[in-house]
């Protein structure tokens, strides 16, 4: 009775799992953009792998292991005739208009011009089983509208307004080139190669391809790098996870190999790199939750407003920019970086210790007095950036409720953005509230007599 017992509450745990699992998740590979993508890739040498599109509660889409995934397996492996690359473009109908033209492309814009142009064609394509499964739009800072960027932190919004600006530019100055093309178009090359259109493919080379080193080419101009990846690209990231990903110069084919393995039914993974949030929202589109790598950026306007009664502050902060001590400072949960308290404690010092500004970026820790006001300013530092990321997703609250599904859309990446940061920085202030950490001799705050005549 108790084997029969146990056996049974084993194979209802199973039951359960897979139950759970089915929730979860909804197979695509029926739907016809899926069925048409395989046939795609079989055709170009693809052949097997144990993944399939699925729809995921947490996520959305991705790819599922139809069974266990082994640590070390190979479980992609997508041959060099399924990759997406200036090598297709250049080969195509539109490699004689870039290879005569000048000044040269870069492999970026060649690479969004071809998808473009692609699009155009629809079905005529040879590529549509692809351009068909490719979002519609991103959640990428060029898409955002005004209000959803005006809700980001300061440091995220001016690099979101850059990314914006850099697409226009990069539109605007090639607009002669555009009009080139207008003998392989259907339509006129205003209304095909739209600014709407050229950042929706540079959304998708810049969220979605994978890293592969291309020789030089004399046809483009810069380094190429840059190759899409057709299913592989369906794979989300998750930053606890490793694999391997490169391509294998003697099969010819882009290959991800896991590290940790994948339970049957369950998710696959990909590693995009150690990024943080802002760098995950700014460069992909999305933040990741539980990420290890997430840090609150404390920029150097805000430094500035919380030290402005400081008359020596100009010559201070003049001093951090030249020793390039203005960027990169942070807060974690575990507390202050150890850029960010380096530079409060240089901060600390009156004018006529200059002469141990040096020893400071260096890591000597100064007397308890400058320690303690290092601790305070920042405290006051994450109290301020707290204040700001509360009304912020106050603010994202309001807009919830009035705006398109769009602008919802990015609205809830930004509040996934300011709900991190929220719960950063109350750890951090916890963490602060401790005593100051100490390490080695301290240095004495008493000015020398040379350095106060």
């Amino acid at each position: 009775m108790r084997g029969r017992g146990h056996h049974a509450g084993r194979a209802a745990r199973k039951r359960r799992q897979k139950r759970e699992s089915a929730v979860q998740s909804v197979s695509m590979c029926h739907q016809l953009p899926y069925v048409r993508l395989m046939k795609f890739l079989h055709q170009r040498g693809f052949t097997s792998t144990p993944l399939q599109p699925a729809l995921f509660a947490d996520t959305g889409r991705g790819l599922q292991a139809l069974r266990g995934i082994k640590p070390g397996q190979l479980v992609l492996s997508l041959p060099e005739s399924c990759l997406l690359t200036t090598s297709t473009v250049l080969h195509s109908y539109l490699g004689q208009y870039i290879k005569s033209w000048k000044p040269r492309l870069s492999p970026l814009v060649a690479l969004c011009v071809f998808l473009v142009c692609e699009r155009h064609l629809g079905e005529a394509s040879d590529w549509f089983p692809y351009i068909d499964v490719l979002p519609a739009a991103y959640t990428c800072p060029a898409y955002f509208a005004d209000d959803v960027v005006a809700a980001l932190p300061s440091g995220a919004r001016r690099r979101a307004l850059e990314q914006r600006e850099a697409v226009r530019e990069i539109h605007s100055s090639h607009r002669d080139f555009f009009r080139s093309l207008q003998p392989i178009l259907s339509r006129p090359a205003d209304e095909v190669l739209t600014y709407e259109a050229l950042r929706w493919a540079w959304c998708s080379v810049n969220t979605r391809s994978v890293f592969m080193s291309h020789s030089s080419n004399h046809s483009l101009c810069g380094q190429d790098v840059y190759a899409l990846a057709p299913f592989l690209d369906l794979l989300n990231h998750r930053p606890d996870v490793q694999v391997e990903a490169s391509f294998n110069d003697v099969t010819r084919c882009y290959e991800i190999r896991s590290v940790c393995g994948t339970p049957r039914y369950r998710q696959a993974f990909i590693n995009y790199g150690s990024h943080d949030s802002q760098r995950l929202m700014l460069e992909y589109g999305f933040v990741a939750p539980c990420n290890p790598n997430s840090v609150v950026y404390v920029e150097a306007d805000l430094l500035c407003d919380v030290l402005r009664g400081d008359g020596g502050l100009d010559q201070k902060i003049k001093f951090l920019q030249e020793n390039n001590f203005l960027h990169n400072l942070t807060v974690s949960s575990d507390g202050p970086s150890w850029r960010l308290m380096t530079a409060l404690r240089l901060l600390s010092l009156p004018q006529t210790l200059y002469n141990l500004w040096k020893a400071v970026l260096l890591g000597q820790v100064l007397c308890e007095e400058r320690e303690a006001w290092s601790v305070r300013t920042a405290r006051t530092l994450c109290q301020r950036l707290l204040q700001e990321s509360r009304a912020a997703l106050d603010k994202i609250s309001g807009l919830l409720g009035r705006s398109d599904q769009r602008v919802r859309e990015q609205l809830h990446v930004v509040e996934s953005l300011r709900q991190e940061e929220r719960c950063i920085l109350g750890s951090c202030l916890e963490a602060l509230e401790g005593p100051p950490g100490q390490s080695g001799e301290l240095l004495s705050c008493q000015p020398d007599v040379d350095a106060a005549r």
